[in-house]
């Protein structure tokens, strides 16, 4: 678990400043098995769990859904058979923010419990 599990969303404005060039390699250093991608623009976190069937990453997309309605920030989910891409980003500021990192540190915890 790292410092981010422990952490809040915060209400995410058009303001709100996106992480900086500066924190983004720290902040990935604490999500290791997270990736970067950038989609028309807009810089996003991704990652792919995988499983041993569609029904146990169905249940983890109920509990990654769960969680993202509990923090009010809300990810992009597909699920398919056996797998489910998470991934995060503010579309307010279209791109990165802290939130983002808080709930992809959540979702990785959510795989333990």
């Amino acid at each position: 678990m790292t410092e981010l599990t422990k952490m809040q969303c915060e209400a995410c404005r058009s303001d709100a400043p996106k992480v900086s060039d500066a924190e983004l390699p720290e902040l990935m250093r604490q999500l290791p098995d997270w990736t970067p991608v950038v989609r028309e623009g807009v810089l996003q976190l991704e990652r792919e769990y995988k499983f041993k069937n569609f029904k146990q990453a169905w249940a983890f997309h109920g509990k990654v859904a769960e969680m993202a309605e509990a923090e009010g920030h809300h990810p992009a989910l597909l699920l398919e058979w056996g797998k489910l891409k998470v991934t995060w980003w503010s579309h307010s500021i279209k791109g990165l923010h802290k939130n983002d990192f808080i709930c992809a540190a959540k979702t990785d915890a959510l795989l333990a419990s």
